[in-house]
């Protein structure tokens, strides 16, 4: 066999991050169903197939059935040219004769191809949930390899395979340019190592394809249980998460040890451990939320940094609760764009109506008017949510 296999061979591992030993072994079966189909009439251990990469070498042997004369079938072989290699040999013996691959036909050599296609595609799939099953919903560090400046696409490596971050995937701020609201996303360079979130593995039974993301709420829960050891012990519990990536996220946790401060566990000495998080997430605001069982607490602490009067459950079935704030914390309590108000019924799971503690039937001004119809705004940003739950 020509050096050209035996490049393409290695070229063929390299490309499909196969050990070659394994593609060997993978090319040596698909050759010998080749043969086999070639020569039907034939016992199944007739046939052998050997590679050696070391020697470059390729010879595929069949025993054949020596005969005086000259052979009448492919089955058969002379048996003077019997006694060139096997010295010992009589009439009748089987003795193990060179084929040449050449004369199997094109049909075959496509046969043999498709064979080995097909098992390349079952190795690289069971390679590639061997990796990455146990990385399911979780946090791994990744290199960036290239950035497409046109989509926005980046490229990342990790442990040899190419993964891709979508730009809807990458943090983002907003920023006002002539008065309208454009994305700035992060800054990521060739070289650089960021951490990204395994969100799923998608078309598992074919061709296995991980996603990552780095907007994901859980990529904020994991990197709370990388940043504090309580967490990851089972000390503190994470009870729920809700984020607008880029801008804002809440958390809730709880602690299993009445000596154990959740809330101050997760900020650390000098906020260490939360600016540990927020140096990834590039500024994101974060609250951290003391989880109740009590569904009125709940919904009153996840409103924080609001201040607030009273929380109602309006209706258990349908899990909508009526909050009544200070007029002066109306704005706070629902938030830009109704931002912390639409985190909160995330975070707790519950429709949230807010209410000013003095409503004005008749709004004198403008402003107390614009105020209602983000009210109205945060309602029916609840129902989607509601929706999408």
């Amino acid at each position: 066999m020509n050096e050209g296999f035996f490049e393409a061979l290695a070229a063929l591992g390299s490309e499909n991050s196969v050990e070659q030993a394994l593609l060997v072994e993978k090319i040596e079966a698909a050759m010998l169903k080749a043969a086999q189909k070639a020569y039907p009439y034939a016992e199944d251990d007739d046939i052998r197939v050997e590679i050696d990469p070391a020697a470059h070498r390729f010879d595929i042997y069949m025993k054949k059935s020596v005969v005086e004369g000259e052979p009448k079938t492919d089955y058969e072989v002379s048996y003077a040219q019997a006694k060139l290699t096997n010295p010992d040999c009589e009439i009748g013996d089987l003795v193990e004769c060179l084929l040449d691959p050449v004369k199997f036909g094109r049909s075959i050599a496509q046969f043999a191809k498709q064979s080995i296609r097909t098992d390349l595609r079952t190795i690289n799939r069971q390679q590639m949930m061997e990796k990455f099953e146990s990385k399911e919903r979780q946090i791994i560090t990744v290199k960036v390899t290239q950035v497409d400046p046109l989509r926005g696409t980046v490229t990342v490596e990790y442990d040899h395979t190419e993964l891709y971050l979508s730009r809807n995937e990458q943090l983002f701020t907003e920023t006002m340019v002539d008065g309208k609201p454009v994305r700035v996303y992060e800054p990521l360079k060739e070289g650089q190592l960021i951490k990204v979130f395994v969100t799923t593995i998608a078309n598992r039974d074919k061709r296995p394809i991980p996603r990552i993301s780095r907007v994901d709420k859980g990529f904020v829960e994991k990197l709370f249980e990388q940043a504090i050891p309580e967490i990851a012990d089972g000390t503190v519990e994470i009870h729920a998460v809700s984020r607008e990536a880029g801008f804002r996220s809440k958390i809730a946790v709880s602690s299993h040890d009445p000596n154990v401060d959740a809330v101050g566990t997760c900020i650390g000495p000098h906020s260490s451990r939360i600016n540990t998080v927020l140096k990834e997430l590039h500024g994101e605001k974060i609250d951290i939320i003391p989880y109740s069982e009590d569904p009125e607490e709940f919904i009153t602490r996840a409103l924080a940094p609001a201040t607030v009067i009273s929380t109602t459950i309006a209706d258990e079935e349908t899990r909508s609760a009526t909050v009544i704030v200070p007029n002066d914390q109306l704005s706070l309590a629902i938030g830009n764009k109704g931002q912390n108000a639409k985190l909160a019924a995330k975070l707790t799971g519950y429709k949230i109506d807010i209410k000013p503690e003095f409503p004005d039937p008749e709004p004198e001004s403008d402003v107390d008017a614009e105020g209602y119809e983000i009210l109205e705004d945060v309602g029916e940003l609840n129902e989607l949510d509601s929706a999408e739950a």
